[in-house]
């Protein structure tokens, strides 16, 4: 069940005690989820650097937290010093006391280049592990690891940080926190205490980004996903660009930037003369780097346990393939839940759940006595974790889950905290809340529905408990006024008579009503004519404005030729061109915005700034469409791109024309104007024209600003008859026989229909009439069959022994209508005997 949804960046959740959960969002906010009250809030806000990956990243309450009500954060420190810092805090009544700050450890960082921050942080018999990124350059490694020795590269050398025992980063950390806020060294750490051979606090050295941490409750062993470098190196599977599940049954080096995978070693390049060396040794593993700091001769490099590229996986084919980012979760014990309700069944004793960030699956991985890799196999499969960020389970024996949400960077309506629950026998509900108004201006009134809940069980009779802001209702509707401005939590119980139940919940937003946004015209609202201008006025009205402000005013207008996804054009998402925002959506469902973001650097370079370079080059769709497809390095500092082969020609060459648009500055348009309609000339009989206006308001009554959206879409005025909204005809398809042409059979007493008509202008129809059948009356009636008849043709229809498979063209007058209507073409013969009467191919709008 979804216990909360909408979260912007949630990175990692701690579980309290009593099922409460804190969740740290990346840019600074700390939300609490009160499971009594089912309901979700902000707590505090830490200001955070959260530039790159840095951000609030990691969260852990403390194994004593029900006397001590402390909790961990690890975050990048905002201000002019480049530090991220592990902190405590003391949590009171549902609050974060900022006063408490204690600052344990403090982990020097770069931030001139992305990426690699990992952050979490995990407890084990009193011991707090940190995972830490590598922190350097990942862009410019020409294809190889990043090992750049050259003066003045030393923030893209792995060499002195992952690779280096007097660095913190790409680390896992090992700390035993003291009740005065500091910490000691626990035993058994890499390094001995006296930090000669260096940092004590290092329990796991060469990592790339150990993203997520678990540490197995019975052995002790320590796993973690390790995201991957993309590289050119020829491996055992492709290229050396593996991501890792490992195991660290103790302490050691794990081999990165030297070794990856079944410890397959990276060739020694060199980024001076681009040539390539000898591999390392992975039993004796030497660190010459100008820029390490630590010891030189390293511990001998520990394999990783599953290890799978961007390719299809020969030794574990159900990974998958493209981009990848793996993650490790717990090791699960039954005897650690002995009379916890929902605790899994006997057959997952002892296995290891892994997950993957982008390839969203969730596996069960089988160990055997001395935890060895066995199998692997799909876990909860149906759940579509949308980008699964963090996995704990809690004293209960349920699974918590947090899901990242689709888009990056971003707060996603998919992004949120799941409570995974299983039962034997009697299946809880699933709750479902449908509310007809979420926000609005006071008094706001809500009707909320739980028609949607569900009961997988046969015959159980459900009963709905609403908890409405501090109102208690019941029944499966609910209609509430809410009198006074505010954010209201709302929660529904949907129970069973077995004892199961399932919880949803929702918020409404009192105090700022949306802007109500209109386009007026003079012009038919349904079709265009080449070369006929079209007028507009965009209206804007905001109760809480009052005097609506131009710049919070956008509008868009744009030609969208054939196959076109108008929804997605007109949900404004686009970069402000309508033409792609269909492949704006196709593009961010793809692997590609893990290295490209819209306006900056990241891993990779911003698609902007592609779109620049290419524009200037002739057949520069070809170039970067064959780009994507292939992939490739060279051109952007070398760091390589990923093939994408399983794309279509057609995919490609529709994501680089999306790509290459980013640069093509549109006119502004003004609020009022006229638009010649110009684009389609010679474009054949399909495509529209959209024009889009948003209005984003102030804000008010504490309630965020609210964005109004009003379209008009432009057709073409010739209608195929096959494409009609409603009927009760068949279509006779397109053959040798008939020419091709696929029609309608005109039916006696049959009918079509076609929705929001503007009729405006309209003075005729025509119609492309094939007359084999009995003849008959096409009728164009209003609103509904038995509606006001705005024209008619009477069709004489041709025998079948005077046959003559012509197509006419014939034309019906229309009388004048207001608004748009929806028009239903009705065809009718006095001999009610009489069945078929005649084809229709299409209907032209004429002016």
């Amino acid at each position: 069940m979804m216990l909360a949804q909408g979260l912007d960046e949630p990175m990692q959740m701690a579980i309290l005690p009593d099922l409460d959960v804190i969740i740290v969002e990346r840019k600074g906010d700390v939300k609490f989820y009160d499971a009594k009250e089912k309901q979700i809030k902000t707590i505090a806000h830490i200001n955070v650097y959260s530039g790159i990956e840095d951000g609030l990243l990691g969260v852990a309450a403390d194994p004593d937290f029900a006397k001590n009500h402390w909790v961990y954060l690890y975050y990048g420190l905002t201000g002019e010093r480049n530090v991220s810092q592990l902190t405590r805090y003391d949590f009171v009544d549902q609050k974060l006391d900022l006063n408490s700050k204690k600052v344990l450890l403090e982990v020097p960082t770069q931030r001139t280049y992305c990426c690699h921050s990992a952050g979490y942080l995990t407890f084990s018999d009193g011991l707090l592990y940190l995972s830490t990124g590598d922190n350097t350059n990942a862009e410019e490694i020409e294809g190889h690891n990043p090992t750049d020795e050259r003066p003045g590269r030393q923030l893209s050398d792995d060499q002195g940080t992952t690779a280096n025992s007097k660095d913190y980063r790409g680390k896992i950390l090992r700390i035993k926190p003291l009740p005065d806020g500091t910490y000691t060294i626990p035993d058994g750490n890499l390094f001995p205490k006296d930090g000669s051979l260096g940092y004590p606090e290092i329990y796991v050295m060469g990592c790339r980004n150990p993203f997520r941490v678990s540490v197995d409750p019975k052995t002790k062993f320590v796993y973690w996903g390790d995201v991957g470098p993309d590289t050119n190196v020829p491996a055992e599977e492709g290229f050396l660009s593996y991501d890792e599940i490992n195991q660290a049954r103790k302490p050691g080096f794990f081999g990165y930037p030297f070794f990856l995978g079944a410890n397959e070693a990276f060739p020694k390049y060199d980024f001076e003369t681009k040539k390539e060396g000898p591999k390392q040794d992975p039993s004796r593993p030497i660190n010459n780097s100008p820029n390490n700091t630590g010891i030189k001769e390293l511990p001998p490099a520990q394999p990783a346990m599953i290890w799978y590229g961007k390719g299809e996986s020969k030794r574990w084919p159900m990974v998958g393939k493209g981009a990848a980012s793996a993650m490790a979760g717990p090791v699960y014990y039954s005897e650690l839940y002995p009379n916890a309700k929902y605790k899994l069944p006997e057959y997952y004793n002892g296995k290891l759940f892994i997950y993957e960030w982008i390839r969203k699956w969730i596996m069960a991985v089988t160990l055997d006595k001395d935890g060895n890799y066995v199998s692997m196999e799909p876990f909860l499969p149906h759940l579509k974790v949308i980008a699964p960020m963090d996995m704990q389970i809690a004293h209960d024996g349920a699974m918590y889950m947090l899901a990242y949400g689709t888009n990056w960077f971003a707060k996603n309506t998919d992004a949120g905290l799941i409570r995974v629950e299983y039962s034997e026998g009697n299946r809880n509900p699933i709750a479902n809340i449908q509310a007809d108004n979420t926000i609005g201006a006071a008094p706001l009134t809500v009707t909320l529905s739980a028609s949607q809940s569900k009961d997988y069980d046969d015959g159980d009779k459900l009963a709905f408990n609403w908890k409405v802001g501090d109102r208690i209702f019941s029944g499966t509707n609910v209609k509430h006024t809410f009198d006074k401005p505010g954010v209201y939590n709302v929660a529904l119980t949907v129970s069973d008579q077995a004892g199961g139940s399932g919880v949803a919940t929702a918020q409404i937003k009192v105090g700022n009503s949306p802007p109500d946004v209109v386009i007026s015209t003079n012009a038919n609202r349904s079709f265009y004519w080449d070369n006929v201008p079209f007028d507009y006025k965009v209206i804007v009205k905001d109760a809480e404005d009052k005097t609506p402000e131009q710049e919070n005013m956008k509008l868009a207008f744009d030609y969208l030729p054939i196959g076109k996804d108008f929804a997605a054009a007109l949900s404004g998402t686009s970069h402000g061109n309508l033409r792609y925002a269909a492949t704006e959506t196709f593009y961010a469902s793809l692997d590609c915005k893990s290295c490209h973001t819209m306006d900056s650097k990241s891993i990779g370079p911003a698609l902007k700034e592609i779109s620049k370079r290419y524009a200037t080059k002739n057949g520069a769709a070809d170039l970067l469409s064959d780009k994507i497809i292939k992939g490739g390095s060279g051109n952007w500092g070398t760091y390589p791109m990923p093939p994408h082969p399983n794309l279509t020609t057609a995919q490609s060459r529709e994501l680089a024309g999306y790509i290459l648009s980013l640069t093509g500055e549109k006119p502004v348009l003004a609020t009022q104007g006229n638009i010649n309609l110009e684009e389609h000339v010679g474009q054949g009989t399909e495509g529209a024209y959209v024009l889009a206006a948003n209005y984003t308001d102030k804000g008010a009554n504490g309630i965020e600003p609210l964005k109004g959206s009003a379209f008009v879409v432009l057709k073409n005025p010739l209608v195929q008859l096959e494409d009609f909204e409603k009927g009760n005809v068949s279509v006779s398809i397109g053959t040798k026989n008939n020419g091709f042409v696929t029609s309608v059979p005109a039916g006696n007493g049959k009918f079509v229909s076609f929705t929001k008509i503007d009729l405006n202008h309209i003075k005729k129809i025509k119609f492309r009439i094939q007359e084999e059948g009995e003849g008959g009356i096409l009728e164009i009636r209003q609103g509904s069959v038995d509606g006001s008849l705005l024209g008619s043709i009477a069709i004489a229809g041709v025998k079948s022994k005077d046959l003559k498979r012509e197509w006419k063209e014939l034309r019906a007058d229309i009388k004048p209508t207001t608004g748009q209507t929806d028009i239903f073409l009705v065809f009718t013969n006095p001999d009610k005997n009489e069945k078929l009467l005649f084809y229709i191919d299409w209907m032209l709008f004429e002016r």
